[in-house]
């Protein structure tokens, strides 16, 4: 069983998102004993709170559905998991600094660009979020079947 853990910010927008798109590819792939995904945030501000309205309508018209509820990231994750996926620099930069020594190896960026955090902004960020986790959720399913 691959184990694997989105990360973000604040676990409401960006990393459930990736999520869901990737548990989406893992069933669609029939793989769903082989991989197990779960997200968290570096922050605990919306630790308890369900996705973003935006995120989950935005998936939802793909037919996507995100779940869940917010958590942070723990010490326990980088053991538990066999890759922490960061939506971007800052998150990646945050998991290094708290990642167990010697499990630095699991932490890496999900995608070569940054998934830009749409929060703060309108509804096409999302779509443009669903757009970068899609494809780079993708990638690493591929990525998975060869190993």
């Amino acid at each position: 069983m691959t184990r694997l853990l989105f990360v973000c910010m604040g676990n409401i927008c960006r990393s459930p998102s990736a999520e869901a798109v990737m548990r989406h590819l893992v069933a669609g792939a029939g793989l769903q004993d082989a991989i197990e995904v779960d997200s968290a945030g570096t922050g605990g501000w919306h630790a308890g709170a369900r996705p973003d309205r935006r995120a989950s309508a935005a998936a939802r018209s793909r037919g996507i559905v995100l779940d869940g509820a917010a958590r942070q990231v723990t010490a326990r994750d980088f053991h538990d998991f066999d890759l922490l996926l960061a939506m971007d620099e800052d998150n990646l930069r945050d998991l290094l600094a708290l990642a167990p020594s010697g499990t630095e190896h699991k932490v890496r960026k999900l995608a070569a660009v940054d998934v830009p955090d749409p929060y703060y902004g309108g509804e096409l960020g999302f779509e443009t979020v669903l757009d970068i986790v899609t494809e780079a959720c993708s990638d690493l399913l591929d990525e998975l079947r060869q190993t």
